[in-house]
């Protein structure tokens, strides 16, 4: 897949602005708070329905609008597609397809894109959110419908949970409480389809990232990965995390069976104790956690190859070809060794777009057309040369 073009409309600090991409390596160029990461930023969220930099969308519409516009043309081999979002400050998105209106969860089926960035850091490094934000925004590329079943448990959740705080006010028990089962089989429903999901997402991961991890560190420190889960006992959004030793039933049944043990927990606190919601993404290299154990080099190599996983990932099973790679101020923070061996790696895509404060970080194999930014002005230098000759 290709980005032909891209179009913004009052997105972040675009009044208006106007992207040509190239196959290949394209770079993106400019000192730091000019807009380079804002370019990125949108074509990720056509992709994946969200942000790398922010979990909500209005801080994406510019100061004094309502509504922001991406627009990209998208090349799928000899076919071209028209995608574009409104990403409304209040109230839902909008989308159009080939300038008919259309789902917003149907974006990503055209949108392939895996992104590097800063941010991934705190995949590694952060609370257990960050996992799973990482999680599923690569399962909604992997599979569109997962926007809907996740934004569906959202709302389940919190309407569960404003149940358990009212109780809690008004201090009711837990057998009185009968209204809360028909909350607790929505979530079952939903929850165990997220967790199953996750479950099969972690395993098709591994073998890439086992891989990537080596290519990137040139040493096997045998990365791992797998889901603590809160249906099999403990807490891990807190670091409580129970064994994962193989339990009897369905996840479902699993989920029911942990709700009832916690539910006097539950009524205590006011939250919900149990669901996707409250599970982590473990992450191993030589047998030991990545948070807190791990060196910079070895947590940014673990990154970086959760990133190439993903991409091997949906190369493999789209028909639609290669992601987009978008390397967001990436090499800036690697040392001139892992700088060469990813931009081995990440150059044989159909497209990379690589984003930059210092034009000397970025390797020669990846430096090819160039873009200069400054304050929201972008010059295409492949236009400029032409208009000179």
């Amino acid at each position: 897949m290709i980005v032909e073009h891209l179009s913004l409309v009052d997105f972040r600090n675009y009044a208006t602005a106007e992207l040509a991409l190239h196959r290949g390596p394209n770079v993106l160029v400019g000192r730091n708070g000019q807009g380079k990461t804002n370019l990125a930023e949108a074509i990720v969220f056509l992709a994946t329905l969200g942000s790398h930099r922010v979990s909500s969308d209005a801080p994406m519409v510019r100061d004094g609008h309502d509504a922001a516009i991406v627009r990209a043309r998208l090349a799928h081999g000899p076919r071209k597609v028209l995608i574009e979002v409104q990403i409304n400050r209040q109230g839902s998105n909008k989308a159009r397809i080939n300038a008919a209106p259309g789902r917003t969860a149907d974006l990503p089926r055209y949108a392939h894109v895996v992104l590097f960035a800063p941010e991934d850091l705190q995949i590694v490094r952060g609370d257990p959110s960050s996992r799973r934000r990482f999680a599923d925004q690569l399962l909604i590329q992997r599979t569109p419908r997962m926007s809907a079943v996740l934004g569906d448990y959202d709302r389940v959740l919190r309407q569960r949970t404003a149940l358990l705080k009212s109780a809690r006010a008004r201090g009711m028990k837990a057998e009185a409480l009968t209204t809360l089962d028909v909350w607790d089989d929505k979530l079952i429903a939903l929850g165990s389809e997220i967790i199953d999901a996750r479950s099969r997402l972690a395993a098709d991961l591994q073998p890439g990232l086992t891989d990537a991890y080596s290519a990137i560190a040139g040493e096997d420190h045998d990365p791992r990965l797998h889901w603590a889960q809160s249906i099999r006992g403990g807490d891990p959004e807190e670091g409580d995390a129970a064994e994962e030793a193989p339990a009897p039933g369905s996840t479902a049944d699993l989920f029911r069976t942990a709700l009832a043990a916690k539910r006097s927990a539950e009524l205590e606190r006011g939250l919900t104790l149990v669901g996707p919601h409250r599970d982590d993404l473990v992450l191993r290299v030589r047998d030991l956690p990545v948070k807190g154990y791990a060196s910079h080099g070895e947590s940014w190599s673990i990154a970086l190859a959760l990133r190439l996983a993903s991409a091997e990932l949906l190369r493999a099973e789209s028909p639609a070809g290669d992601p987009v790679l978008i390397l967001d101020d990436v090499f800036a923070e690697l040392d001139a060794e892992r700088r060469r061996r990813l931009a081995g790696i990440t150059a044989g895509y159909e497209q990379v777009l690589v984003t930059a404060a210092v034009e000397e970080d970025i390797p020669e194999v990846l430096h090819r057309h160039v873009v200069r930014i400054s304050a929201g002005t972008i010059i295409d230098e492949r236009e400029v040369n032409d208009d000179r000759a």
